[in-house]
């Protein structure tokens, strides 16, 4: 099994993504034990010296003001874990949970945190066991840090809390036995430097934009297949339209259009018609795609950036100062994920339209709803239901979350960034696109069926083809959720895609 080595300081997503789907082991690299270690030093320091430090030797949050008796500091640590796992709702996946933990251990990496080389080790080892934390979805603001769900997961570190590594949820205690590892009993400081930091929803954001990446790419097949069927023009993918408005994903989409058009007999049978422009749904796919696309790149760089950064508090330095700030804060990621929200329903939205033009006969010369017989069959009436109901949904849940905030702890955190929500609520609308793209490859195959004496492009026909291996053309009604759910299990494992790129080449 593949093993990534983690230093703090270069995780990338797509080594994120090899994580989620449990296929490698993590290890810590031998220079991170140094750093890690004087961080430690410092903060045994200052408690045998009696110093002042937030969370090491003081309560939290508005109970910063009262001193802990060095007795009692241990205590505290489990006591932060116990007090803050308070999270609500449905467990997160288990891909997300590996990235948490996987950020966690990176993050610990950069020898900021103040905790031990073996509670560092022993992250490593609950990882590599496979074992599963029971982490409730709901209950972080995003400042400090995703102190609720970043609990319940070290809980399990301790022996607390549920987990699981096959099979149902049993307790931490359980499980780690099950595991064949020992509970880790917190130091001073440990607790705080395990619960304050942002990777719950970093986690979200990395595994939703790694997501998007792939989508951004069927984003163009399934707006290529449609613009062919409806017989549309591929002039509108010309590099001199785009060469002289730059923006990099516009370029992008509109090679990746003409790339998968090109050699396209469908588009070439009617080049001379008196037909002179194209819908905007068709002739504008390149600049709507673009911009989201441009958004994505947007929020995969600070996404990447929050991978690698220290955002606990207090940060220990190994020189021996102890710096109280707010790296914790959320916002970074808050507004990536509410544009990046945006972003990816307005993917949904122009789909949607390209579905309605395809199924609507006054638009597309077709048959009505790409059925025979339509009235006794209804055909993809109720796909565009469900396209158009999912855009809609994709609208509400597009309101930003950043733009709120509720003081916690007393008015001591007077500005959260909510940016887990944010998170939460953008995987939501990923999964909404997922299957609005999934029904227009539905209809764009099912309407390429009638073209039976032209072909379509080289990157197109290839995507038809594999949608035909897995999914028969419809001659008549019949239940149509299955369909869906098969032409979005090929998206998700990368069928499609993998067609098209083998036809036609790599896919900007």
């Amino acid at each position: 099994m593949k093993k990534i080595i983690v230093d703090g300081e270069s995780l990338t997503l797509d080594q994120i993504a090899q994580v989620a789907v449990g296929r490698v082991k993590i290890g810590v690299s031998s220079a991170v034990k140094k750093k890690v270690q004087q961080s430690r030093v410092v903060i045994e320091d200052a408690v045998r010296d009696k110093k002042i430090v937030y969370g090491v030797t003081t309560g939290f949050g508005a109970l910063s003001n009262v001193v802990i008796s060095r007795a009692k500091c241990r205590q505290l640590q489990q006591s932060i874990l116990m007090s803050h796992a308070a999270g609500v709702g449905e467990p997160l996946s288990d891909e997300l949970v590996r990235i948490i933990l996987l950020l966690m251990i990176n993050s610990k990496a950069k020898g900021y945190s103040g905790i031990r080389w073996t509670t560092l080790q022993a992250l490593c080892d609950l990882f590599n066991a496979g074992v599963i934390p029971y982490v409730p979805a709901k209950g972080s603001v995003g400042a400090s840090g995703d102190l609720a769900p970043l609990s319940h997961l070290a809980l399990v570190l301790t022996g607390q809390g549920k987990a699981r590594i096959k099979g149902g949820w049993v307790t931490g205690k359980q499980v780690l036995k099950k595991a064949k590892l020992k509970p880790v009993t917190l130091a001073e400081g440990e607790g705080l430097g395990l619960v304050n930091g942002t990777q719950v929803m970093t986690a979200i954001g990395a595994w939703v934009a790694h997501k998007a990446k792939r989508l951004s790419k069927l984003a163009d097949i399934a707006g290529a297949m449609s613009l062919e069927v409806l017989l549309g023009t591929n002039t509108q993918f010309h590099k001199r339209i785009h060469r002289i408005r730059p923006h990099k994903g516009q370029v992008d989409s509109a090679a990746n259009m003409r790339r998968l058009t090109e050699g396209s007999e469908i588009i070439s049978s009617h080049k001379d018609c008196d037909h002179v422009q194209d819908a905007y749904s068709l002739r504008c796919s390149p600049q709507v795609h673009g911009a989201s696309r441009d958004t994505l790149c947007f929020a995969w760089q600070t996404i990447e950036t929050e991978i690698n950064s220290a955002t606990e508090n207090p940060l220990v330095f190994p020189d021996g100062q102890i710096l109280s700030g707010g790296n914790f804060h959320g916002q970074p990621v808050a507004l990536a994920m509410d544009h990046l929200a945006i972003a990816l329903a307005e993917w949904a939205n122009i789909s949607e339209r390209r579905i309605e033009r395809m199924i609507n006969p006054t638009l597309s010369g077709l048959p009505s709803f790409l059925i025979q017989e339509g009235g006794l069959n209804s055909g993809f009436m109720i796909a565009q239901y469900t396209a158009a109901a999912l855009v809609s949904e994709n609208k509400a849940l597009s309101h930003p979350a950043s733009v709120d905030s509720i003081p916690t702890s007393a008015n001591k955190e007077d500005h959260v960034s909510m940016g887990t929500i944010a998170a939460r609520k953008t995987d939501m609308i990923l999964e909404n696109l997922q299957y609005v793209i999934a029904i227009e490859l539905l209809c764009g195959a099912q309407a390429m069926d009638l073209f039976t004496n032209l072909k379509p492009g080289k990157g197109t026909l290839a995507a038809y083809k594999i949608l035909r291996k897995n999914v028969t053309h419809m001659e008549q009604d019949r239940e149509l959720a299955p369909d869906i759910e098969a032409v979005a299990k090929l998206i998700d494992g990368d069928d499609i895609l993998n067609s098209v790129e083998r036809a036609c080449g790599e896919l900007l």
